[in-house]
């Protein structure tokens, strides 16, 4: 009697067992594909991130001979404004 009881409660035990390593499983198999679309977007985003700076950094020196973007540029924010002295002298 004493080994029936013994027996159930080992059996219960793995049962048990069985089903939360099926969870665990599962959560672990959703959270690596979200891990691997984000490190896909991350991929993206620096990808962008470096173009966009190389059309800055492109644009910045252009505007170095062609004064004429001038106004585009400190309209964005890209180059200072004529007027506008960062020493604080007027």
């Amino acid at each position: 009697m004493k080994t029936d009881s013994l027996t159930s409660t080992l059996v219960g035990v793995l049962a048990l067992s069985t089903v939360v390593s099926v969870v665990f499983l599962f959560m672990y198999a959703g959270n690596s594909r979200q891990l691997r679309d984000m490190q896909m977007q991350m991929m993206f985003i620096n990808t962008r991130r470096a173009a966009i700076t190389a059309l800055v950094n492109e644009t910045v020196e252009y505007s170095k001979t062609h004064p004429a973007i001038d106004p585009v540029l400190v309209s964005v924010g890209l180059k200072p404004a004529a007027g506008n002295l960062k020493n604080g002298a007027r």
